[in-house]
């Protein structure tokens, strides 16, 4: 397991060393603002942009055109040398449980957050894909002797069996150099892990801390946000707490604790990354929105903050890339969580079971989709209609939640459907069927888009009947009245919209089940839990 680095002080370090902290949505908040949406100033901030580009962990690819980009943070609650952060700093973050003056559960390194970007060639949408780090994965190699793990251990085993393979043959002890190396081998078995899981080249990496987090927050004075539904009393180990539900700003401290907790939430991590998927997209809004691209001295200050806590690959030319990427908006990126297949226990410890060809099919899905089909000549007959009235549903459970059959056959029951036959399929299987006979094909289109899959057309089935089984990922009921409810079956909800009021009226949250699905509003902040 992890090694616990030394926590013996080492003054003087160089700026860049930074704080590793907490960090994927550190990341998210620094990348998306400053490397995202700096296009405009690019060339007044050459020199704070290359700063960043420290790192040889990969090969990079190109920094113009289609690329792949790992956003990754670590758990740790330590400087990168390994020192532990002082205690005024973890006070004020609502970091680590206090015993006495020090500070315990410093964290191993892990990866906490994990999203993979697309960004297309020729313009269009970009896509995020949030990996859950709770994830249980086969590593691409051994890491400190052990082949297998949760997706976010792969930085923190690399890490430590780099640096006692240094240490051990300097006999000096962890030094700056050594905990550098370590870092880089950590880096690159993330980035190895994520490509063997996803089936996807990653051309370029950023990761950030969590002091660096805070540190953004203040330059953009805050973030809003919006809740579905108050949290209150706060959430003791995050501080996050919301006395209202609707649209609100938060100070950079309370920003930090919000995309922090997970303990109190349905879903826990899964939910977390709802919040981190909200919150970059509430930044660009907000940054959009408050002219901030317009004021070269704010750019600069997000500038310099970044060269001070996030790290990219050397090869990446961020000037260059910035040019691209000027169209880029809340309405021009869309994030998706990988789906799992369910929950599970690899000793003491709980994961997350997957299928990997599952995540590889999913990825692929949403980096490279299929054209939209060409539009039907005049005189053809349109897509049938949902009929539910004249529609008889059989609903058979092939997952793991217990009772979920019956609980969709009552929301059929409540949209109007007729429900037949109910019970358990002879045999569990990963994702969602939809199979309908004749005279109904609108119907069984529509219960089919409601959990993300694609109707099949059943000889074997009787007319008017749809016959619908339930997959092992399907764990909660979708919004069944018009048919495009979430995609529990494949993870793929489609996104809502809303936009900030005075009088907030928070939108539901897309998808609220152990896959969790996208998170996104095309003109304004999305609400979550």
């Amino acid at each position: 397991m992890f090694r616990t680095r030394s926590a013996t002080a080492r003054p003087g370090l160089p700026p860049l060393w930074g704080i590793a902290g907490k960090a994927g949505y550190v990341l998210c908040c620094i990348v998306s603002a400053t490397v995202l949406l700096v296009s405009g100033w690019a060339h007044y901030a050459y020199q704070n942009l290359a700063a960043l580009g420290q790192s040889h962990a990969l090969v990079s690819g190109p920094s113009i055109g289609e690329q792949n980009i790992l956003l990754m943070g670590l758990e740790s609650r330590t400087y990168w040398n390994g020192q532990v952060l002082p205690n005024d700093i973890l006070n004020a973050l609502h970091a680590g449980s206090r015993q006495g003056v020090l500070y315990e559960n410093v964290g191993g390194n892990t990866t906490n957050t994990l999203i993979l970007i697309h960004i297309p060639a020729g313009g269009g949408k970009a896509v995020g894909i949030s990996i859950p780090r709770d994830d249980y994965v086969t590593f691409p190699q051994a890491y400190d002797n052990q082949s297998a793990g949760k997706i976010d251990q792969a930085y923190g085993l690399a890490l430590a069996a780099k640096e006692s393979q240094l240490e051990t043959a300097n006999r000096s002890g962890l030094t700056d150099s050594i905990a550098f190396q370590g870092n880089e081998a950590g880096r690159s078995a993330a980035i190895a892990t994520v490509q063997q899981v996803t089936g996807m080249h990653i051309d370029h990496f950023a990761e950030v801390n969590l002091w660096g987090f805070y540190e953004m927050a203040k330059v953009l004075g805050g973030v809003n946000v919006c809740m579905n539904k108050p949290v209150w009393p706060p959430d003791p180990n995050s501080g996050f707490y919301a006395k209202r539900a609707g649209y609100q700003h938060l100070s950079p401290k309370m920003a930090l604790a919000f995309v922090r907790q997970r303990d109190g939430l349905t879903n826990g991590d899964l939910d977390r990354t709802h919040r981190q998927q909200a919150f970059i997209d509430s930044v660009l809004h907000q940054i959009r929105g408050q002219g901030v691209l317009t004021d070269l001295g704010r750019i600069n200050s997000m500038l310099s903050t970044a060269s001070q806590y996030v790290i990219t690959d050397a090869g990446w030319d961020l000037a260059d890339f910035a040019t691209q990427m000027q169209s880029l908006t809340p309405g021009h990126i869309v994030f998706r969580t990988a789906p799992i297949v369910g929950y599970g226990k690899v000793g003491t410890e709980d994961v997350n079971e997957i299928s990997v060809p599952q995540i590889q099919q999913f990825v692929h899905e949403n980096f490279f989709p299929a054209p939209a089909a060409a539009k039907k000549p005049a005189g053809k007959t349109a897509t049938p209609k949902a009929d539910p009235a004249a529609t008889t549903v059989d609903v058979y459970n092939g997952g793991n939640t217990p009772h979920l059959a019956s609980d969709v056959a009552n929301a059929l029951v409540q949209a109007g459907y007729k429900a037949s036959s109910l019970g358990n399929a002879p045999a569990k299987q990963a994702t969602t069927q939809v199979l309908y006979g004749s005279g109904v094909a609108g119907s069984a289109d529509a219960l089919a888009s409601a959990f993300g899959v694609t109707a099949q057309p059943s000889s074997a089935l009787p007319a008017g009947t749809v016959k619908l089984v339930l997959g092992v990922a399907a764990t909660t009921v979708p919004s069944l009245g018009s048919g495009s409810g979430s995609g529990s079956g494949s993870g793929a909800a489609a996104g809502s919209s809303s936009s900030a009021s005075s009088t907030p009226t928070p939108s539901a949250q897309p998808s609220n089940n152990a896959n969790g699905g996208a998170v996104h509003a095309v003109n304004g902040i999305p609400c979550v839990d």
